[in-house]
């Protein structure tokens, strides 16, 4: 029998996943799907896995994407930031599907942690893709 996928996941890895993230432990998790918890234990580990190759696979998705991308520092302020990103993105020779209220909103949005004020407080990235789009990249994401 082939197991349901869910993406890179088995059924059976999203919803241990899905358990242990609920406070549950593996012995519980067995428990309720009449299994061992070393059985439990492998599910876990091979979902883990499968995520961690998921986000490498992101990565590199987004590296062969990228036409170009925005370093912001701390301390720049939020308004100084569109203009940064147009400009690169005109020098990329892209034309960019994001006006300034766009890239200020996203980067509100997606990288508050890095806002305080109207202020960067950690550093972000701004990438450009080769289609035009944007992508916020905040500091506990940026790319190794």
């Amino acid at each position: 029998m082939r197991r349901k996928r869910r993406g890179l996941l088995t059924k059976a890895q999203v919803e241990v996943l899905k358990l242990r993230l609920t406070g549950l432990t593996q012995e519980e998790i067995a428990s309720k799907f009449g299994t061992t918890r070393q059985n439990i234990a492998i599910i876990e580990k091979r979902g883990r896995r499968n995520l961690k190759l998921a986000e490498e696979t992101i990565r590199v998705y987004e590296k062969i994407t990228t036409a170009a991308s925005v370093k912001v520092r701390p301390g720049t302020h939020m308004v100084d930031i569109p203009r940064l990103v147009i400009d690169k993105a005109d020098k990329a020779n892209v034309k960019l599907r994001a006006d300034f209220t766009r890239i200020y909103n996203e980067i509100r949005f997606k990288a508050r942690e890095c806002v305080k004020g109207a202020k960067i407080v950690k550093p972000i990235t701004v990438l450009i893709l080769k289609d035009g789009d944007i992508k916020i990249i905040p500091t506990q994401r940026q790319r190794r």
